[in-house]
């Protein structure tokens, strides 16, 4: 499935690609890339960019900061995740608190909701 791309956000993308968050460059780099499954990292799906984007599961994963707990940002992000949703994806989120806290759970549960791991 090819989904609509705002064009206008490439080179947003690409430059969230290039300085990644610590949190993101540790999923990326200590798990997500040696996964038998592919993942794009800073994919844009419509007008927005998802942090990690795996097409073969049409799944989502976000991994939000502070800023993503205020109400403003959770307004966001509930619209994000509705029009994600639309598009027939699933949408995973963890805090970065998560990513450096609870590192192996994360991975885990990851793991579970791709289908890599049998509960």
């Amino acid at each position: 499935m090819q989904f609509e791309q705002n064009k206008q956000l490439r080179s947003n993308a690409r430059s969230l690609r290039k300085e990644m968050t610590k949190e993101e460059r540790r999923l990326w780099y200590a798990f997500l890339r040696d996964l038998p499954l592919h993942f794009r990292r800073q994919q844009i799906i419509g007008n927005y960019i998802a942090d990690f984007y795996c097409h073969s599961r049409k799944l989502v994963i976000e991994l939000d900061g502070s800023q993503h707990f205020e109400s403003e940002g959770l307004e966001s992000d509930a619209r994000r995740d509705a029009y994600l949703r639309e598009q027939g994806l699933t949408v995973l989120r963890y805090s970065n608190a998560d990513v450096n806290q609870r590192f192996s759970s994360v991975c885990e549960d990851i793991l579970l909701k791709t289908g890599l791991l049998e509960p």
